[in-house]
């Protein structure tokens, strides 16, 4: 069953009348033409569609980031990557069906493929935690992105989680020590790194494999250090301010792009990557490529340079007096959320 949006309804509309018209030409015995109708219909669906995917809100995005026809992990392992073979297990605790990886081609080049995977039925979802990965998970990533570095194999991520799991069992393991160290040991690995965000990029769940020389987001995702629904709730103590939330919190690829916390915002096809996946990971895919390509070309010591003064400079904003005063006190709030992270 298709899944839509609020958003979505005029296109909705637009296409059931459409497939009226088609299924009316086709049964009609008497021959009736009904050409011309259905081409204008094509056209006004066609127009329509890009005025609605081309002025959507943050809020807006954020749904179609979390849309559960959306390509997942396991979806571009199969269509952006090649010969993909998936390793297990962390070595210490456990083997977290959130957090896959293993060896892959991308084009030319032998990698290492590593992300997040939600499911799609409540049984798919219970096996993967719904896309939020346990301490073993991280621990299970670092062990590969370490036997990566080992074999000069470029590591490539796929971010999409609402975040790390906050269970009791994950605290007793020690999520956030987990998320940490890999945030030190990836920011020194000698190979070239690229992280690219598929769906959503939340928090230290996200970061605990985003920390890399490049860092991509794909058009109708986001990135955050919290979600809409959590910061509404916190500042406006109300989640009818989700939207509000989402816009104030400046999650976008465009807004993270600005900031300088992303490095490039790949298109997606019209409608968003579920629309048309194939085409979605091939834009994913030329993206990667370009970008391995240019890493590969520098140094290393200077690629490590890079990576590391990359995200020292997050989070940094100016800061001004108020006219006739000697105070260096900011002239207005900090950067938002994001930039902090």
């Amino acid at each position: 069953m298709k899944h839509h949006l609020e958003f979505e309804k005029p296109l909705i509309e637009l296409q059931q009348k459409l497939d009226e018209l088609r299924r009316a030409q086709h049964a009609n015995p008497l021959g009736l033409q009904l050409e011309d109708e259905i081409r204008g219909i094509e056209a006004k669906l066609a127009d329509t569609r890009r005025q609605i995917y081309a002025t959507l809100n943050a809020w807006q995005r954020v749904q179609l980031a979390r849309h559960p026809q959306r390509p997942y992990f396991l979806d571009y392992a199969r269509l952006t990557f090649q010969e993909f073979s998936e390793l297990h297990g962390d070595r210490l605790f456990a083997d977290d069906h959130a957090m896959v990886g293993g060896l892959a081609r991308l084009g030319p080049h032998r990698v290492l493929l590593l992300g997040t995977q939600k499911g799609r039925d409540t049984k798919e979802n219970i096996l993967r935690n719904f896309g939020s990965a346990h301490p073993e998970g991280y621990r299970k990533a670092l062990r590969l992105m370490r036997l990566a570095d080992k074999f000069g194999l470029p590591i490539i991520t796929l971010i999409d989680t609402a975040g790390a799991f906050p269970g009791i069992g994950a605290e007793e393991r020690h999520i956030a020590e987990a998320i940490a160290v890999n945030l030190r040991e990836m920011i020194r690995l000698d190979v070239p790194i690229i992280a690219a965000v598929i769906g959503e990029g939340g928090s230290g769940g996200a970061l605990g494999i985003g920390v890399a020389d490049r860092v991509l987001i794909l058009e109708n995702s986001y990135y955050s250090v919290i979600s809409p629904e959590g910061c509404a709730s916190i500042l406006w103590k109300d989640r009818k301010a989700t939207p509000q939330a989402a816009e104030a919190l400046r999650i976008t690829g465009s807004d993270l792009l600005e900031f300088k916390l992303v490095d490039e915002v790949i298109p997606e096809p019209d409608g968003g990557a579920h629309h048309d996946p194939a085409a979605a990971a091939a834009s994913l895919k030329s993206t990667l490529l370009r970008h391995l390509t240019d890493l590969q070309a520098l140094p290393s010591a200077e690629r490590l340079r890079l990576r590391y003064a990359k995200f020292r400079a997050m989070g940094h904003f100016a800061i001004r007096a108020k006219p006739g005063s000697d105070s260096h006190e900011p002239a207005s709030a900090p950067a938002p959320a994001t930039a902090t992270r």
